[in-house]
């Protein structure tokens, strides 16, 4: 496999202020896989869920090129459940109930074939399972982590090692605050450089992503939505593109990796359009390519002579 994939395969229930939706499909995981597969045909899934965990999703993940060997399902098991509800502007969010079911205690092993892969994405999830899937993957090209705040707040220490082993750090603005004290982001991403990642990628939402390495500093905006339905899972997608279209490049310069970053953020826009996955379940590439062309005339001018 080109690619291997570590996250979360879960159940959601969210509430926005356009409606609320009940055990939609989310997780980490499956954002990234559904991403990618727009270009990675070989990719490996490493993930836990329950026995009621529906079927029609899996065959949409094995439709479009991913493999599940590495996705376990415990017999007797319920899948991890998270509900939230946002609050009016769409960013600020409240956690209403958080059941780790089958992934706790849960130990990763990667499928004896997908040892070699040259990409791997370590999407959200507790460090100390990040760093497993990585030891057992000996010589990649790149490593991307996404992580979060809530791993900062109990987990630094083992944060801090798998941070120290990866070359692409993703994070929002306030996590790359609080993870090095400092308040603007260049000097925080100056300080996440010594940490051991070369590249640096912080998201801002809305406000669009802004990228970091060798001194070189790259901004893409987000793509403007009319309307936003459901903002879960768009990190998760902006990562899931960013690492698939380098993985079909095979190349991960600097030119190739700012990209990325404009790929990630135009399909990352189509998952706030409903709840859950629905929307990028349903992405044609048709679509994503004709919001690229869009974004590209939003951010095109012409220098100014002196």
């Amino acid at each position: 496999m080109s690619l291997v994939i570590v996250g979360t395969v879960a159940f959601d229930s969210i509430e926005t202020p356009s409606g609320k939706a009940d055990r939609v499909v989310g997780g980490a995981a499956s954002y990234i896989a559904l991403a990618a597969s727009h270009f990675v045909r070989e990719q490996e899934l490493i993930s836990v869920i329950g026995e009621d965990f529906p079927e029609e999703f899996l065959s949409t993940l094995e439709s479009r090129g991913v493999n599940t060997d590495g996705l376990v399902t415990i017999k007797g098991g319920k899948s991890f459940f998270w509900e939230g509800s946002y609050h009016e502007d769409l960013i600020g969010r409240d956690t209403v109930t958080t059941e780790l079911n089958v992934l706790e205690g849960w130990v990763p092993v990667v499928p004896e074939n997908s040892k070699s892969a040259k990409y791997v994405m370590l999407g959200n999830l507790d460090p100390v399972v990040q760093m497993s899937v990585l030891n057992q993957i000996p010589s990649p090209d790149l490593v991307v982590l996404d992580t979060m705040n809530f791993w900062m707040d109990i987990a630094m220490e083992s944060l801090k090692k798998v941070i120290s082993k990866v070359d692409v750090l993703m994070i929002n603005d306030e996590e790359a605050r609080q993870l090095t004290g400092f308040k603007t982001l260049p000097l925080a991403a100056a300080e996440i450089h010594k940490m051991g990642p070369k590249t640096v990628v912080i998201k801002k939402g809305e406000h669009g992503a802004m990228m970091f390495e060798d001194g070189n500093t790259f901004f893409s905006p987000a793509m403007p939505l009319e309307k936003v339905i459901d903002p879960t899972g768009a990190g998760d997608t902006f990562a899931g593109g960013f690492i698939g279209y380098l993985a079909r490049l095979g190349d991960v310069s600097w030119e190739a990796k700012k990209q990325a970053v404009v790929v990630g953020s135009v399909l990352a826009s189509f998952t706030c359009e409903d709840f859950g996955t629905e929307r990028l379940q349903s992405l044609q590439e048709s679509e994503w390519h004709t919001r690229m062309r869009e974004l590209r005339a939003m951010v095109k001018f012409r220098s100014i002579r002196g």
